[in-house]
C-alpha cells in the first residue's frame, strides 16, 4: 500500500564520521561525504568528498571528488576534483588529480598527474604504477 520514498543522498554532505580514537580495519564506500578523525586500515571509495582530519591516519588508497588532508595519508589517492594538503596535512603515496593545493608545511612525498578529471581512475592506475599516460617514468617529488 505504502511506498517508502528513497532519499537521494547528497554528495555534499559528511554523512559518515570515524571518529577520534576509533580504527576501522576495511573498505568503505560512501555516495556521500567521508570524514576521518581516526584510524582506518583499506580503500575508501567515495562519490562526495573525503576529509582527513589533523588526527586522522589513513593507510589507504583513497577515491572520491575532493580530498582535503590536514592528517596522514599513507597510499595512493585520486581526485576527480580537488585535492588540498593542508598546513598540517602528510601524504606519503602518489596522486592523480586536475587541480593541487598544497599549504606551507604540508608534506607530499610521491609521485602526482594531473589530468582533466574525466580519466581519474585510469589516471590512478598510472600514478599507482608510476607511469605517465604514454608510459614514460615520473620522477618523485617532495613538497614541505
Amino acid at each position: 500500500m505504502f511506498k517508502a520514498k528513497k532519499s537521494k543522498i547528497d554528495p555534499n554532505t559528511t554523512d559518515t564520521l570515524i571518529g577520534e580514537g576509533t580504527s576501522f580495519e576495511g573498505s568503505i564506500r560512501s555516495e556521500g561525504g567521508l570524514r576521518v578523525e581516526g584510524q582506518i586500515v583499506g580503500d575508501i571509495e567515495c562519490a562526495g568528498d573525503v576529509t582527513i582530519g589533523e588526527s586522522g591516519v589513513a593507510r589507504s588508497r583513497i577515491q572520491a571528488r575532493n580530498i582535503i588532508i590536514s592528517g596522514q595519508v599513507d597510499g595512493n589517492v585520486a581526485a576527480t576534483g580537488k585535492l588540498t594538503i593542508k598546513s598540517t596535512g602528510k601524504l606519503h603515496g602518489n596522486l592523480s588529480t586536475p587541480e593541487l593545493s598544497v599549504e606551507s608545511g604540508g608534506i607530499f612525498h610521491g609521485t602526482s598527474e594531473m589530468n582533466a578529471g574525466t580519466k581519474a581512475e585510469a589516471a590512478e592506475g598510472n600514478a599507482a604504477a608510476g607511469r605517465k599516460p604514454d608510459g614514460e617514468a615520473k620522477t618523485a617529488q617532495k613538497i614541505g
